[in-house]
């Protein structure tokens, strides 16, 4: 598997699972998950290493042969290493397919993403016409944010007054492996890089009533990332067995800007994982 971003985890962790006798990760960064909070990457390693799926990181591959018309394939990495499988399955990212379309009958670059205003109004076309949503603009390849484009566009369109936030940095993202990594907004470093002054909170997702309906063996780690100007959230990481499920509730959080004193009267029900919330706000000194 080339690449140990979102799509080679989950296809390293799902062809493991289907039977293959062995799955070796080539990832170029220094972790799993790069653009994830580090903790995410390290997590899901361990999880790899008990399945027995290796990784190898900091390493780049230079080359690849097949032995023979159909035998099996060998990858040679940077580091003098080779790695014989029957398939290298390339996961290194992806570009938006514009070439051949058309752009530049309306004098945009083809091959490249369609630059948009906050409508998702193409910038820079002839005539002002032409809306590029989801992948083709470069902003969020993923399906949810498709097609929250599609509803921007059709706003506007339609007339209405709309501007395009999720696209400036809350983009809910969920990794589904197992523990599942899940997350919307800046990392920690990223805010910092923005130049925010914020606080980290961080608790074990399974040190609640919640997470001991779901099984033994519930492990994870729920972070939050507050700005201490608005004292409000501005990014989310949790990870864990099925935690998909507690990002809507961030993402929200995250879009109306709500500060964490008000959160902490938001009541998570009982027993749910949700509680996680309350041992985050606890955190805060709240």
């Amino acid at each position: 598997m080339l690449g140990g971003g979102p799509v080679g985890v989950e296809m390293a962790q799902a062809y493991r699972r289907l039977g293959c006798a062995g799955v070796v990760v080539v990832e170029g960064a220094g972790r799993l998950l790069a653009r994830e909070e580090p903790f995410a990457g390290e997590e899901l390693r361990d999880a790899f290493a008990a399945e027995g799926i290796t990784v190898v990181t900091g390493a780049r591959m230079i080359a690849a042969r097949r032995q023979g018309g159909d035998g099996p394939v060998v990858a040679s990495l940077q580091d003098g290493r080779e790695f014989t499988g029957d398939e290298i399955l390339v996961a290194v990212g992806r570009r938006p397919a514009t070439a051949g379309i058309g752009l530049d009958t309306v004098g945009l670059e083809p091959g490249r993403p369609v630059r948009v205003d906050g409508q998702l109004r193409a910038v820079g076309a002839a005539g002002g016409w032409l809306y590029a949503i989801g992948d083709c603009n470069g902003l969020a390849p993923l399906t949810h944010m498709g097609k929250y484009h599609a509803r921007v566009a059709a706003a506007a369109i339609l007339g209405r007054e709309v501007t395009d936030v999720a696209s400036h940095g809350i983009v809910p993202r969920v990794t589904f492996t197992d523990p599942q990594v899940c997350a919307v907004g800046p990392t920690e470093a990223e805010a910092r890089d923005a130049g925010l002054s914020v606080t980290v909170v961080r608790t074990p997702t399974g040190h609640v009533a919640g997470a001991y309906t779901q099984g033994v063996e519930f492990r994870g780690t729920s972070q939050l990332v507050i700005d201490d100007a608005s004292r409000a959230v501005v990014g989310a990481t949790f990870t864990g067995p099925g935690v998909q499920e507690l990002l809507h509730s961030a993402t929200i959080a995250i879009c109306a800007g709500a500060p964490i004193d008000r959160l902490w009267h938001a009541v998570p029900s009982f027993p749910t994982v949700s509680e996680v919330w309350l041992h985050l706000l606890e955190a805060c000194g709240l």
